[in-house]
This record gives structure tokens, C-alpha cells and sequence, in this order.
């Protein structure tokens, strides 16, 4: 989540997003992801982007692979489906209720370059894992999903019941605090964002320390947990959203 030294302590300052950025986030929120040209350059505009820059920036999206053109519009791109899939999953995370046990993935598979290592540590970060120390990975088995198939190449993925207490594993796996104050901290920032484009900032850095929470089971979380309001206040953000800019605060 960017932020800048000169912000009053508690206080966050966003840089505003790109033209870039702003399609993204429009079309990352939409469901289906796909827009028509006149309804998404409109929607851009209302966030203080000229229409000039809009069909340029549209225009480069398409050369890079982020956007496909449609009969009628654009729509994101296979790669970016993924990213919207890990962003749906993180505004509405699928838990279920922890019995104690924590998936574990021990890497087995040698000789990897650092490029394949750090994008192995990437997956498993996005996974929602933390590394207890190099090459194993842990969290508590409260998500609904199974491991990816292909992990079974590179690691060993199992079931484990740490003899350490998990409120006590746990605390040393995540900085809590830290997510804790960053999850208060923009809260209170979107409270005080009035204007449509300082809006769609804000909610953009929602999601972006959304998909850094490591959804854990209520029992193992500080009571004071901001997790829920933090979603709550995206969802409604996304019905703002739905509702068209001119519905926005001005």
C-alpha cells in the first residue's frame, strides 16, 4: 500500500491512480469483466481522466495483453481473470470452521534458479502461507480450497498439527499489528474521501491490503480484528460503483 513520509501519523496518503489503473479497476470490479467503449471511457472521464488519454491508454492495454477488444467493448484479459478471481476470493474469502489443523507444504524439488524460487514464494504468498522458516510453508486449514495439483512437483503438501499453541505460531507468522493499522488507517481514509476519483484510490488500496490478509480463523485473531469492516465497507463501495459514478459524492 503506498504511502508517503508527510502524512500526519495514522493518516495515509494515496497516490492518485493512472489512467491505466482506473480502467482496471473498473473492469476488475465488473461482473462479467467487460465493458462497451462509450460506457468505459464514460466512467474513466467521471474519475477526471480526459477522453484522449483514455482511448491511449485502452489502445496500449491491448498491445501489452491486459485488455481484449469485443464485439462492442473491451474485456480483460485471460491473465487478469486471475488476478479478479484472487480479488472476488479475497473481498469474500470461503472459510469454514477450524478443527486445529494447519496445511503444511515443505519444498522438496532442488536445484531451481532465483527467478523460480521467488515466483514459487509468490504463489505460495498468494496461497495465503506463511513461511515458518526456508522452504516450509503453513496456515491454519480454514479456507475452503484444495492445494493446486502441480505444488505436488516442486513440494510436499500435508496436514500438520504444530505441538507449538497456534495463537502463539500464529502471531509469529503474520505482523498483525501492522495489518490491523493499515486495515484502521484506511478506513478511516475512505470515511473522509468525498470526491469519485480520490474514492476509487482509496478502494483500490482496500483490495490491495485485502489481498494481503491472511483470513484466519476468528479464534487465532486479536478481538478487535478489522477484517469484516474493511470488507463490508468494499462491498458497499462496489454497489456505489454499480450505481454509476453521477450516484457518488461530490
Amino acid at each position: 500500500m503506498p504511502m508517503n513520509d508527510p502524512a500526519p501519523p495514522g493518516e495515509i496518503e494515496l497516490r492518485p491512480l493512472s489512467a491505466r489503473s482506473v480502467v482496471l479497476s473498473l473492469l476488475l470490479g465488473a461482473h462479467p469483466p467487460e465493458l462497451p467503449v462509450k460506457d468505459l471511457v464514460g466512467r474513466v472521464e467521471a474519475f477526471g481522466v480526459g477522453g484522449s488519454t483514455v482511448r491511449a491508454a485502452l489502445s496500449r492495454m491491448v498491445a501489452a495483453g491486459d485488455l481484449r477488444r469485443t464485439g462492442t467493448g473491451y474485456r480483460l484479459s485471460d491473465r487478469l481473470l486471475e488476478r479478479q478471481r484472487r480479488q472476488d476470493e479475497a473481498v469474500h474469502p470461503d472459510t469454514r470452521a477450524w478443527d486445529g489443523d494447519w496445511e503444511m507444504v515443505v519444498i522438496t524439488a532442488t536445484g531451481r534458479g532465483p527467478a523460480e524460487r521467488a515466483d514459487l514464494r509468490a504463489r505460495l504468498s498468494t496461497l495465503r502461507l506463511a513461511e515458518l522458516r526456508e522452504g516450509v510453508w503453513l496456515r491454519p486449514a480454514n479456507l475452503r480450497r484444495a492445494l493446486p495439483d502441480d505444488l505436488g512437483r516442486v513440494a510436499e503438501c500435508c496436514t500438520a498439527r504444530p505441538a507449538r499453541p497456534a495463537r502463539e505460531l500464529t502471531e509469529s507468522l503474520w505482523p498483525l499489528d501492522a495489518w490491523s493499522a493499515g486495515a484502521r488507517a484506511l478506513l478511516a481514509h475512505v470515511a473522509r474521501a468525498d470526491r469519485p476519483a480520490d474514492r476509487l484510490t482509496a478502494f483500490a488500496a482496500v483490495v490491495r491490503h485485502l489481498l494481503a490478509d491472511p483470513v484466519l480463523p476468528p479464534e487465532l485473531l486479536p478481538a478487535d480484528w478489522p477484517g469484516a469492516e474493511l470488507r463490508a465497507a468494499y462491498t458497499r463501495y462496489q454497489q456505489e460503483m454499480a450505481d454509476g459514478p453521477r450516484a457518488h459524492r461530490t
